[in-house]
């Protein structure tokens, strides 16, 4: 046991801190990888696919990719394209972890406080997506939509424009396409707005919705910051002149008809009507590499993490279960005061706030006010390490309260010191209490890594949410992931069970044996 311990902590040790290094030779795009058609994921180079830096085997592709690489090109550096959940793209740019976002972002007055934005590299057209048998199908005006239940997505004017649609019932905005999507084929959501390019793709994928289309002077009121899409950048970055001087010499509505053009009919598949089980079968066979490789990450950030937890949770609940007497260790009494007050402080805090929320401070937060710039796997790790280590300790502190008081006093009787107490008698009764309890920690941080997405950890999660926004399809994507999280829980859960049990079942035959022997003795 004490060499895995060592072997454990020596390869955590061993991982990378940064993610990556800033260099003057290298281009750091942030995207989403799963905005199709303007960024989506594949399994291969094969249409074009650009390398995913932080996901191995992973290749993005899109208008937004096409134009990553012509703008590296220009500025004569190397393109390195990295996987970053949409509300994590700002605070990575800010943070430093990235040098441009590339993902269809509009440069709103909101956006361009927090970063710089170039000339617009795309303009779009902005459309309605409602199902085929919908009663709205032929509305001719924004205004035709009395009653509809219209959404965007959150966090872009998408969600704000809903409000020019008079007598709507507007809906709260939602996270992402896919999601609308699926409440929309769900018949929760009578539509949603979008644009153009994105519409076509997902129509492509879900013959059941189309879009509608409208007159100017019948459409959407918007801005030019709206409805374009630019490169966003840090403020005061040199790389803003040098992108600008080449866009402004580009034909941007020659290169947007024909890269657009390209990748809607890429992601635009062919209508053939298939079951719902074909879909599931044709999504497994082709991202069924990207799921793979969520799953290892899952497992090992799940189970390196808990055991860590663990051993965090056992420390903090022995230091503070130690008892310091005032009148013969008054220094030692009041520092292990101190201590206890930092470790209450440091339970209460990651016990009482959100992982994801923690997330985003230790890993962008280190980043951008200490420059500590951890790998998104090392920030993975002690991040629900220390989230675990915060529940554990109750649980430890729990599992010690619950040793028979006279076995401390048992222990005081005969010489025995409290680390000597603590170590042979009290905490292996306490660790086979708390077994159980730990077994369910562990699934729990298998489902938990989800949360992890936000700081573009490439977990099962994560993997899922690319898959879905390149292919549309919701709901067979999630049923995959459900069914995979399922196997894995149920796995683990009855592994743990077999090890509970032969615990359980070794301490029987130890007590069966002691009362024999003790029969004998008394027969003696």
């Amino acid at each position: 046991m004490k060499r895995f311990f060592l072997s454990l902590l020596a390869a955590i040790l061993l991982m990378p801190v940064g993610s990556s290094f800033a260099s003057e030779d290298v281009l750091r795009v942030g995207m989403e990888v799963n905005y199709a058609p303007y960024n989506f994921s594949e399994v291969n180079d094969e249409n074009g696919g650009y390398p995913v830096a932080n996901s191995p085997g992973e290749y993005a592709n899109g208008y937004d990719v096409r134009f990553a690489e012509k703008i590296a090109e220009h500025l004569g550096k190397k393109l390195e394209i990295y996987k970053i959940e949409w509300d994590g793209l700002i605070p990575a740019l800010t943070s430093g972890k990235i040098d441009a976002i590339l993902a269809g972002m509009s440069p709103t007055d909101e956006r361009r406080k927090q970063i710089d934005f170039s000339l617009p590299y795309y303009r779009a057209k902005m459309v309605v997506v409602v199902p085929k048998d919908s009663k709205y199908k032929d509305a001719k005006s924004i205004n035709d939509f009395k009653g509809a239940k219209i959404t965007g997505q959150l966090g872009t004017f998408h969600a704000d424009v809903v409000d020019q649609m008079e007598g709507v019932d507007k809906q709260e905005p939602m996270d992402s396409f896919p999601t609308m999507i699926a409440a929309t084929n769900a018949g929760t959501l009578d539509g949603y707005v979008s644009e153009e390019a994105g519409a076509q793709s997902a129509i492509s994928s879900n013959p059941k919705l189309t879009y509608i289309k409208f007159d100017d002077d019948k459409n959407f009121k918007t801005s030019d910051d709206d409805t374009t899409v630019a490169v966003g950048l840090a403020k005061g970055s040199p790389m803003t002149e040098e992108i600008n001087a080449y866009l402004k010499d580009l034909d941007i509505d020659k290169v947007q008809d024909e890269i657009m053009t390209e990748m809607v009919k890429i992601t635009t598949a062919e209508e053939v009507h298939k079951t719902f089980l074909e879909e599931v079968k044709d999504i497994w066979n082709q991202y069924k590499d990207l799921f793979l490789n969520g799953v290892v990450n899952t497992l090992l950030i799940a189970i390196i993490s808990t055991i860590l937890g663990f051993i965090i949770g056992l420390v903090v609940a022995v230091i503070r279960r130690i008892d310091v007497n005032k009148k013969t260790n008054p220094i030692g009494y009041y520092f292990h005061k101190f201590i206890n007050a930092l470790l209450s402080i440091y339970v209460e805090v990651f016990r009482g706030t959100p992982m994801m929320v923690q997330s985003v401070i230790i890993f962008y937060g280190l980043k951008q006010y200490f420059d500590i710039d951890l790998s998104t796997m090392f920030a993975a790790i002690l991040i629900v390490s220390i989230n675990t280590g915060a529940y554990l300790s109750e649980v430890v502190r729990g599992g010690i309260n619950a040793v028979n008081a006279g076995q401390f006093e048992a222990c005081k009787a005969i010489g025995m010191s409290n680390s000597q107490a603590m170590v042979h008698i009290i905490l292996p009764q306490t660790i086979k209490t708390i077994l159980p309890s730990l077994g369910n920690e562990f699934v729990i941080n298998i489902k938990d890594t989800s949360v992890l997405n936000v700081i573009s950890v490439t977990e099962l999660f994560f993997m899922s949410k690319s898959v879905a926004g390149s292919t549309y399809q919701y709901f067979p994507t999630y049923l995959i992931t459900a069914v995979i999280y399922l196997v894995l829980t149920f796995t683990i859960t009855r592994i743990l069970l077999l090890i509970e049990r032969r615990f359980n079942d070794r301490d029987f035959i130890l007590e069966s044996s002691t009362g024999a022997t003790n029969v004998n003795n008394s027969s003696k």
